[in-house]
């Protein structure tokens, strides 16, 4: 048998079906080499840098396959925070040259160079430990490549002793979670969301004059211009940065130097501080360490805090995406009170039908994210004594609804929002078949005369005014004079 079968063999069934992920050469041909745990040896890929945790770590948790890895802004992330320890390590005496390698494998990890190395799923450990380790093998073995030395030899550069260097699994992953949800909310998702706002808010100026009928509880309600009714999504996105904004501070709080239980043990006093200027200086945002280790590590309400932030704007979206879909129901036959975008067809079997898909879309999203939303509540409230223990689940929702809410709101400004029409002919027919404009009588008439006018108008097809007349309430000159929709968009003027 060659050696490349004898490999094979010796690899175990969940690694081979685990190799199908990561090479497109077939199983029989791939090569090994031998790592070595606390726990003994183990096959490790040739053509990977991971090592024996990351590979325990495979075998005995293969659950959801690839598409459940830990999120790739997570592992950026790991290795800002890998880069920025090794720099302060360096000043607390760890070699130069190994301090160097480490740095330039770091950054190769930030750029995304490295991505194939990190195969391990969400549902592992829940503090993370298996993630963590396998950035440091992968730190490792990149650096030992980097300064010639054998891959999986863990000399010059040990993956615990030097890349992991005054750090535990404990702060390290809490760490590498608020600086992925921090990074993916300011480059992410509040450039999409300030754009969608600004987007809506040209739409309210555009629509300003247009005088509509209003709803509420799905029934006519008195007039309002279309401006005005798009100056309320506006504000619900304005509201939504401010909230989202607001999370930041606490997500600029980092664990990192609390170690293992909070206490900082194994670190050296300033460690936290330096290491926190570091990451700050890598991403360009105001990370410092957190006043307190022990909260640090056994809860993650600033997660849960600016996950709940990404709720309400699920249900700010959900509620602008929806209203936008039933004003534009239609052509003929619903509300037809916007023309929207029309993209692509519909429909299988109903030629020319098409549908609002953007809107159907955004609140798919919303939904999606509300779902999150409890995961993380659930999540959150599970830190037990010292340690929370659900930090994977967390983190991988948060990165999610705050990808599927940036990627949303710049598809729904692109190929929905920018190019809505107002249906000027629709909305002036049914805002003047309207009974509640009966309302503007109210003063006149007073509201037991106006409510007759309106329930004789509807029970016999009439128009409003010509119940009125027909009552006694008024005359036709009267009610011209009083019913006036443009009118009926604000309070009236008090008199000086």
């Amino acid at each position: 048998m060659n050696i490349l079968k004898l490999n094979a063999v010796k690899a175990s069934p969940i690694m081979r079906q685990q190799l199908r992920s990561f090479s497109a050469a077939p199983v029989w041909a791939q090569k090994f080499r031998q790592e070595a745990d606390t726990f003994g040896n183990l096959q490790v890929p040739a053509d990977r840098y991971w090592g024996a945790q990351t590979q325990r770590s495979l075998q005995n948790f293969d659950i959801g396959g690839p598409t459940e890895r830990m999120p790739e802004p997570l592992i950026k992330a790991f290795g800002v925070l890998k880069r920025a320890a090794a720099t302060v390590n360096m000043t607390y005496g760890l070699d130069k040259t190994v301090g160097d390698a480490i740095v330039k494998a770091s950054d190769e990890v930030i750029d995304g160079k490295l991505l194939d190395h990190f195969p391990l799923v969400v549902w592992q450990t829940g503090s993370g430990t298996q993630t963590n380790m396998n950035v440091n093998e992968v730190i490792s073995n990149r650096a030992i490549e980097l300064l010639g030395g054998e891959l999986g030899s863990k000399k010059p550069v040990h993956p615990n002793d030097h890349v992991n260097m005054s750090q535990s699994s404990n702060d390290t992953f809490p760490t590498a979670m608020h600086v992925a949800a921090a990074v993916e909310i300011n480059h992410r998702l509040i450039p999409a969301l300030t754009g969608l706002r600004d987007a809506l808010q040209a739409k309210s100026t555009e629509f300003k004059d247009i005088i509509k009928i209003g709803r509420t509880h799905l029934q006519d309600a008195t007039p309002l211009t279309l401006g005005q009714e798009f100056s309320g999504y506006v504000q619900q996105l304005t509201y939504g940065l401010v909230r989202v904004n607001s999370t930041l501070p606490h997500l600029y709080n980092l664990a990192q130097g609390g170690t293992a239980v909070g206490t900082g043990l194994n670190t050296r006093e300033g460690f936290d501080v330096k290491v926190a200027e570091a990451i700050s200086n890598v991403t360009k945002l105001p990370f410092k360490t957190a006043p307190n280790k022990f909260e640090a590590l056994a809860a993650h309400d600033a997660i849960v805090e600016a996950h709940g932030a990404l709720n309400v704007l699920a249900v700010s979206l959900m509620k602008i995406a929806n209203d936008i879909r039933y004003l534009g129901s239609g052509p003929r036959c619903g509300l037809g009170e916007l023309n929207l975008p029309e993209n692509e067809p519909g429909s299988s079997i109903m030629p020319g039908k098409v549908n609002p898909t953007q809107c159907e879309a955004m609140t798919m999203v919303c939904s999606q994210v509300m779902g999150n939303n409890t995961t993380v509540s659930i999540a959150g409230s599970n830190g037990q004594f010292e340690l929370n223990v659900f930090k994977p689940v967390l983190i991988k929702n948060t990165i999610q609804s705050i990808r599927l809410l940036s990627d949303a709101c710049v598809s729904f400004t692109k190929n929905c929002v920018v190019g809505i029409e107002a249906n000027e002919k629709k909305i002036n027919s049914i805002m003047n078949e309207s009974l509640m404009l009966v309302t503007a009588l109210n003063p006149y008439i007073g509201y037991d005369n106006a409510a007759k006018a309106a329930k004789k108008a509807h029970k016999e097809g009439t128009t409003l005014q010509e119940a009125a007349i027909s009552l006694g309430l008024l005359d036709e000159k009267q009610f011209k004079e009083w019913v006036r929709p443009e009118l009926m968009l604000g309070p009236t003027k008090a008199d000086k």
